[in-house]
């Protein structure tokens, strides 16, 4: 009794969470375009390279900084072991004498005896041993410093900043045309496994028919139970295959929930075909297109330069910094009234020699321009032999398309015929569950090269440096669609 009192409790706390479950699982209905649209709003990948645009942005603005003087306000208290003293008692020993002669001369008038002898006693009387600096004192600071030259590095620091940001630009839009693609294989995926769900559906839905004609001729003794067990067997092929499409549904759905970054509980149902067109231009079209649009070159030519810049920065070693510089005190405790109010001056370094280093790291820094540009090379031929197998895989994508479409022609045909034939008893359960295969089989591998079709021209587009011109073909008053 206990155990059927915590098993209906069990079941009590269950029944909520499966019917939450079931609420929150939603269809939502998208084209390309609208899927293509949410990407870009709601995709990480979007969202991180903007970041890295903003991140380069300030840096920039922060390298404009070294133009501009560097102000700075330094405190410090410091205590020393002693005072600082001047003792110019060997000068007061030296030069008191002299004094005391002077005033002792009968020759001088009285009065000038009378100055000397006066200051004779106030030397004397004087301390000539100075307390300059107290071990004990503050002071407050405000200092500046400037560059007036600096061999080319400001300048040189500010280029290499404002390429960085155009490279940011460029990582997004590389990142953005790898995501479109990305999705493109998922989307259009999910097309191809939605339309082989309705495929096996219909072969699964034949096969019923055909097993219940099966049923009723072998009760009537027109066919052996033989053909009738035949028929089960494909009918079982046939649900199993059906099963087999609705998982793969399931699949592919949450990948593209994973490029789009919507709740995992969503169901996408595509409202786009999958697709192709004739309309395809020629090769030397997407060749010279890939030259002047591909951002994977124009990544790289942003490397070249960053790899002159860092070549000048390298050479500017070179050269003196110079720079204008000066202090003012702000307030002082207990500081020697001696030292100055302020101090204004310009400056020089000149690192003169530093062994073999500077010029072994100007010919390295050469020697990588030279490795960048051998790189963009190679790169340049990767990409053109990569849009020459794309535009070839469209070629024989349409080849196909056109052998298929007479096969499909046929294989419906030869279905129909077999299965009049069958209703008369002219035909084989094998014949007609087999011509039904093929019309399936036929369809799927049509769907399957239309897809691979729509997956070569997102590929041949981006090498070519015009993604955004997907759509454009995908719309064309060419364009053929097809869909089960």
């Amino acid at each position: 009794m206990r155990k059927i009192l915590f098993t209906l409790t069990g079941l009590i706390f269950l029944i909520p969470v499966s019917v939450n479950g079931q609420e929150n699982n939603t269809t939502k209905k998208l084209s390309f375009e609208e899927a293509l649209s949410l990407t870009q709003q709601n995709s990480l990948v979007v969202k991180q390279a903007q970041q890295n645009i903003d991140q380069k942005e300030k840096e920039k603005e922060a390298t404009i900084g070294l133009f501009m003087p560097k102000v700075s306000l330094t405190a410090s208290y410091i205590y020393m072991s002693d005072d600082i003293h001047l003792d110019l008692n060997p000068v007061r020993n030296a030069i008191t004498p002299l004094y005391g002669a002077l005033g002792q001369i009968p020759v001088l008038p009285p009065a000038v005896q009378q100055k000397f002898l006066s200051s004779y006693k106030q030397l004397n009387a004087m301390d000539w041993n100075q307390t300059i600096q107290k071990k004990q004192f503050g002071i407050i600071n405000a200092g500046f410093t400037m560059p007036l030259y600096t061999g080319g590095k400001i300048r040189t620091a500010n280029k290499a900043a404002k390429i960085k940001l155009s490279e940011a630009k460029i990582d997004s839009k590389i990142k953005f045309q790898k995501l479109s693609h990305e999705l493109i294989e998922r989307y259009y995926g999910l097309v191809l496994a939605y339309n082989a769900k309705k495929i096996r559906k219909d072969v699964l839905a034949t096969m019923d028919h055909h097993l219940n004609d099966a049923n009723k001729l072998m009760s009537e003794g027109i066919i052996a139970k033989a053909e009738y067990l035949h028929a089960k067997v494909y009918h079982s092929a046939a649900e199993r295959e059906f099963k087999k499409a609705e998982r793969q549904v399931h699949i592919i759905n949450d990948a593209l929930l994973n490029t789009i970054a919507l709740d995992n509980s969503t169901s996408i149902t595509p409202m786009s075909s999958l697709f192709y067109t004739n309309n395809i231009e020629s090769i030397e079209y997407y060749w010279d297109k890939a030259i002047t649009n591909n951002s994977l070159l124009e990544k790289i030519d942003t490397k070249k330069q960053l790899a002159h810049q860092a070549h000048k920065i390298e050479r500017s070693e070179f050269f003196p910094t110079i720079a204008a510089m000066g202090t003012y005190e702000l307030y002082d405790k207990d500081f020697s009234p001696y030292i100055p109010e302020y101090m204004v001056g310009v400056g020089l370094k000149w690192n003169l020699f530093s062994g073999t280093e500077r010029i072994k790291k100007l010919k390295a820094s050469k020697i990588r321009e030279m490795q960048v540009e051998t790189f963009y090379q190679k790169a340049e031929s990767d990409i053109k032999t990569a849009v020459t197998k794309y535009y070839q895989e469209i070629q024989m994508n349409l080849e196909q398309l056109k052998e298929l479409e007479s096969a499909l022609e046929f294989a419906t045909e030869y279905y129909r015929v077999r299965e009049n034939a069958f209703k008369e008893g002219m035909a084989t359960t094998t014949e007609v569950s087999d011509a039904s295969l093929a019309v399936a089989k036929v369809k799927i591998e049509r769907l399957q090269v239309m897809y691979a079709f729509d997956i070569a021209l997102s590929n041949l587009l981006f090498y070519s440096g015009i993604s955004d011109e997907f759509i454009n073909y995908m719309s064309n008053s060419e364009t053929i669609y097809e869909s089960y």
